[in-house]
């Protein structure tokens, strides 16, 4: 994280110009296109190949979390799985681009790489084995063994360290998320067989425990060890949820619905599996825009706080006094107890806001009910308003901060809002959308180096080469920019 802040407090002295300090765009690694939304799609080939040519174990999978394009060298040790489901994001997001021009007539890049990026959808699935392993997890209504995806990567598939800390929810969303989206691209049973069971381990995690008016205290903490509840462990299952219940609207089959009577019986249901899916996803969008958006600015906090008293968020490092308030036993049954949380605090990130704009977006879609409309129009003015700082780095750009992992979490804004405007046709969002297109080339014009961007797309690379290390994660997020902005000229 120290490179990366690096690269945002110096301009760039390893740009390629024409002599007169302008970009000098005969350079064969910039991509230029007539038609835009080609070009958008071109250069987000470009970039995700490039990728995963320099991030990537071509072998095993394992993907590492820098390179550095002008020394050609890699870190060691590889990421977590949610920068790994980055690549997956960005090969998807590809693929609905070429989707969408073929469908619009023009099918020559669908042609010719379509069954490629399908190729290596697959690679990059079989190498989440790496993360993955299994636990047995004490809920709210059960004890059941799962299998899930770890935030850590082990050299054996399937022997993920999962308990406790070491897996959270948020990162079995992303991958949900990925995986619904390759089954819609693919039609692959696998991803969707795959997203269901994640979505069943994330559903057992929703805190279905009752408040004295008898409703569910609701939302799904960061992940089963943490007692805090937060954005990012709520707003990126919203979507998710809508599709699976369009996906299975009229099947005629049914789930098992888990919940908690008035004396704390647990007790069971079957419903159909679509209104299922639906019920769930109207909840947990409910939850975070009641405990977690900010009344002042419209955005999203990060998170509910800790409860009070106990020593720490993580209950495997609680006390035994803590740790016991943990649980509760009913009927000689040990199961999870709910713990009031603490206040909203945290400072708002554009991917919380902008998985609640994708999740409106979703449910006025599904729903048409017309309150989730005025949510996505109202949240889209107040995230520009909020993260987009005009003139402060390029004069005519807006600025989006770039330290940490904001350069991901940006994306998921602007994905939020195309969905808007696929779904309501708002007007406000054309501004947000067009100052993402202007910044991403503006970067790509002026410091792409072989098909990769720095960290700050506005000054550039550090001064020195041997510094000119940048994440993966952050090239995969490009790549899915312009793949999402070029679907999004494309459907215009």
């Amino acid at each position: 994280m120290v490179l990366i802040l690096s690269c945002g407090v110096s301009c760039a002295s390893c740009e390629k110009t024409n002599g007169n300090g302008t970009p000098d765009t005969s350079d064969p690694d910039i991509i230029t296109h007539e038609e835009p939304a080609t070009q958008n799609l071109l250069r987000a080939m470009q970039i995700t190949d490039k990728a995963i040519e320099s991030y990537f174990n071509q072998t095993t999978m394992a993907m590492t979390e820098f390179y550095n394009p002008f020394t050609g060298s890699s870190s060691s040790g590889t990421v977590d799985v949610w920068p790994y489901t980055s690549a997956i994001e960005a090969v998807n997001a590809i693929m609905h681009a070429l989707s969408a021009q073929k469908e619009a007539g023009d099918a020559t890049l669908y042609d010719e790489n379509f069954s490629r990026y399908a190729e290596l959808l697959g690679k990059l699935y079989k190498g989440l084995q790496y993360y993955e392993g299994s636990f047995e997890l004490i809920s709210y209504t059960q004890t059941r063994n799962w299998s899930v995806y770890s935030v850590h990567r082990s050299d054996i598939p399937g022997s993920a360290a999962v308990a406790g800390i070491d897996n959270v929810y948020d990162d079995q969303q992303w991958i949900i998320r990925e995986l619904l989206e390759a089954y819609k691209l693919t039609g692959n049973e696998e991803y969707l067989e795959k997203a269901e069971y994640l979505t069943d381990y994330v559903i057992d995690g929703w805190d279905c425990t009752l408040a004295p008016d008898w409703t569910e205290n609701g939302g799904i903490t960061w992940g089963p060890g943490y007692t805090t509840k937060h954005s990012c462990s709520n707003g990126p299952f919203v979507s998710p949820l809508v599709w699976l219940s369009e996906i299975y609207a009229g099947s005629g089959e049914t789930a098992t619905y888990r919940y908690i009577d008035s004396s704390k019986k647990r007790l069971t249901k079957e419903m159909d599996k679509s209104e299922y899916y639906m019920m769930y996803a109207k909840k947990v969008y409910d939850f975070q825009k009641t405990h977690l958006m900010d009344q002042t600015n419209g955005v999203y906090y990060d998170m509910l706080g800790g409860p009070s008293g106990m020593n720490d968020t993580n209950i495997d490092k609680m006390d035994d006094a803590s740790k016991a308030k943990v649980y509760e036993t009913v009927d000689g049954i040990k199961y999870k107890a709910y713990l009031e949380p603490g206040g909203p605090n945290g400072t708002p990130l554009s991917y919380n806001s902008g998985t609640m704009l994708s999740g409106a977006a979703d449910l006025y879609r599904a729903t048409k009910d017309d309150s989730y409309r005025q949510d996505m129009e109202k949240l889209t003015d107040a995230c520009f308003k909020y993260f987009a700082k005009p003139d402060a780095d390029i004069p005519g750009l807006y600025s989006y901060a770039y330290d940490g992992f904001n350069n991901w979490f940006n994306g998921v804004m602007l994905r939020g809002w195309v969905n808007v405007f696929e779904e309501s046709g708002y007007k406000g969002t054309h501004d947000p959308i067009k100052s993402f297109q202007d910044n991403l080339d503006y970067g790509y014009t002026n410091h792409v180096k072989d098909g990769i961007l720095p960290g700050n797309l506005y000054l550039g690379w550090p001064k020195s080469e041997s510094s000119c290390t940048v994440k993966g994660f952050f090239q995969f997020a490009f790549a899915a920019e312009y793949a999402v902005l070029a679907k999004y000229m494309i459907e215009q």
